[in-house]
């Protein structure tokens, strides 16, 4: 029996074991609660579209900051060259591959999230602002990267050989130009690409560092990531560029058929059959890609054309004064004038105290600040080149004082070029008697000759400027690998070109790595994109300028209807996909190569006839 004190000891002593339980538990499970809080907490946490939003907005002042900086330190490198201003150049260009980096690795965090259009978008261009993007948090690599770009430049600038042997390819490049030896031309044509057997294995390497870099950014590989600039799917890009070329493989084939018809009666079937491929070295370039300097070999018969070279002296045109020409293209189109700083603070001719680099290029430091790098002759050559310069400056401004900073670029990277070479392509008869240059317009005698010229440049460049990140597509993908990059190359060449080497070839070489873009590491899709957009640019234009006849004769100088149009495809930079960009301009989101066909139609009628009982194709 318990007694009621030993009973209430009992419940006491329960009470107090009960309590002393529950004292345990509850700590316990407090403790439960707060390790999972901090596992929760210390889970990487799904970015949110106000961070996104946020991460642009710091993107595009920091690459404001810089962007001056580099700027700068480039001309300078340029315009002053010596040891101080490589050195300033190489700091400036580090900092801002860093930043690149950086930013296209943070950007690829916000890949899942929907997003509106202009974060989204920009986030998209940031991810694809690097050429060769590096794996991210791997240091080592990016720096691995780094050298073999810097090694990959560095073997064909100097044009060394492993053996000590050293190949200048101006020198080289002047015997395909003005030689007419086969043997010796050949000769030129194999030394250049002792140059390049050297670079096959860090280019294997780059290739697979780059592709590593390119798959953490959320791309199947190198070239996927390439083709994602263009506002398409890769693939659907790639077939893009195919249709394409296929509406202007006639003119290129009848181009082709006559070129060699050509060769052939000058060296006979031993050095180029009159079927086939055309060998490599007999088109007057080292690459084969463009064949203006064989000119004279396949001239249509007829008159030579208006010698503007020599009416630019007979005017007393300097430097300035036909760059002010060119200006004033521009200024009848409805353009304001450039401002005074770029009178101030371009290069026009060469300087006599100091090395510069002489290629013609146009730049703008900042929103305010535009220049071209020039060393310019009194030549005709020259003033087609200041307008296509000056092209590029008032497309610069136009979305610089439009756009915010990661849509100040055109709408893809064949536009800008596209733009320089349209409003070339106004300079004509009609132009250069309304500047005063000539006094009337002549006939239609020189028309066949200089279609041919142009030709022999534009048309013969087509498939090489398709063909070349066609290769690098393959190999990006690994559908070419080391062991066939030469013979992958070959093919693309005879495919396209109809071109093919003129001495056996083997895996030894490295062909692909003679033409300075592969070691360079340059994209090449946008000069095929060039060449095909100025000429659907101009025929547009020119129906809004009311123009009738022949498309070549076309000049939209003093239209202001047509510069309108003009100015408002320019001021929209990248703000939209280059489909819009382009109906803007055109009424239409598809690339149409006709216009080339339209542009050229004289000279095919012509080439036709004179390929009548010719075996063309290859």
């Amino acid at each position: 029996m318990i007694t009621k004190t030993k009973k209430l000891g009992h419940l006491l002593i329960a009470g107090a074991i009960s309590a002393a339980i529950m004292g345990c538990q509850q700590p316990e499970r407090q403790t439960l609660e707060q390790q999972a809080n901090e596992q929760e907490a210390a889970k990487p946490q799904k970015p949110t579209a106000a961070e996104a939003k946020q991460f642009v907005e710091d993107a595009e002042k920091r690459i404001a900051d810089i962007s001056e900086y580099a700027g700068k330190a480039a001309w300078i490198a340029q315009t002053y060259i010596n040891v101080d201003s490589q050195y300033i150049e190489s700091m400036a260009n580090k900092d801002y591959k860093l930043l690149g980096i950086e930013l296209a690795n943070g950007a690829a965090k916000f890949n899942d999230l929907e997003l509106p259009y202009d974060v989204e978008r920009k986030l998209k261009m940031l991810r694809l602002g690097l050429t060769l993007p590096a794996p991210a948090g791997q240091p080592e690599k990016a720096s691995e990267l780094a050298k073999i770009e810097s090694k990959l430049s560095a073997m064909y600038g100097s044009g060394n050989t492993p053996d000590g042997e050293q190949y200048d390819l101006i020198a080289l490049s002047n015997v395909l130009v003005d030689s007419d030896d086969p043997e010796a031309m050949l000769k030129a044509w194999t030394d250049w690409r002792k140059v390049s057997p050297q670079m096959k294995q860090p280019y294997q390497r780059l290739v697979e560092i780059a592709n590593e870099g390119a798959k953490d950014l959320g791309f199947a590989d190198l070239g996927a990531m390439w083709r994602s600039k263009y506002d398409m799917d890769p693939d659907a890009f790639a077939a893009e560029m195919d249709r394409v070329w296929g509406q202007v493989k006639p003119l290129y084939e009848a181009l082709h058929c006559h070129v060699r018809a050509r060769l052939n009666e000058k060296y006979g079937d031993q050095i180029v059959e009159n079927k086939g491929e055309i060998p490599a070295h007999l088109l007057g370039n080292m690459w084969a890609q463009q064949w203006g300097n064989i000119y004279e070999l396949v001239a249509p018969e007829g008159g030579s054309g208006i010698d503007v070279t020599k009416r630019l002296k007979a005017k007393s045109y300097d430097a300035k004064g036909m760059v002010r020409q060119a200006e004033g293209f521009f200024s009848s189109l409805g353009f304001k004038p450039l401002p005074d700083t770029f009178w101030e603070r371009s290069q026009f001719t060469k300087p006599r105290d100091r090395d510069v680099v002489c290629h013609a290029s146009a730049w703008d430091i900042t929103p305010e600040d535009y220049r071209i790098k020039m060393c310019i002759q009194i030549t005709e050559d020259e003033f087609n080149t200041i307008h296509h310069e000056l092209g590029h400056n008032f497309y610069q401004r136009a979305y610089n004082l439009t756009q915010p900073v990661l849509y100040r670029g055109s709408a893809n990277d064949g536009f800008h070029e596209a733009i320089g070479d349209t409003v070339a392509l106004s300079i004509t008869p009609k132009y250069l008697k309304e500047i005063g240059l000539i006094d009337e317009i002549p006939d239609a005698t020189g028309d066949l000759p200089f279609l041919m010229r142009m030709a022999m440049d534009k048309v013969a460049f087509l498939p090489f400027g398709l063909m070349v990140d066609q290769w690098r597509w393959k190999v990006f993908s690994g559908e070419l690998t080391p062991d066939n990059y030469n013979q992958g190359w070959w093919q693309l060449r005879q495919e396209y070109q109809g071109v093919k080497a003129p001495v056996t070839r083997s895996e030894n070489d490295f062909d692909p790595g003679a033409k300075y873009h592969i070691p360079g590491n340059t994209p090449y899709s946008r000069y095929f994109l060039a060449h095909i957009l100025q000429f659907q640019f101009h025929r547009e234009l020119c129906k809004i300028a009311g123009h009738e006849g022949p498309l070549h004769r076309c000049s939209i100088y003093n239209n202001k209807e047509a510069g309108a149009k003009l100015k408002a495809m320019l001021e929209m930079g990248q703000s939209r996909p280059w489909q819009e960009a382009l109906e803007t301009m055109t009424g239409s989101k598809q690339m149409d190569a006709t216009a080339v066909i339209d542009y050229f139609a004289p000279l095919k009628q012509w080439l036709d006839k004179q390929n009548e009982g010719r075996q063309c194709g290859w």
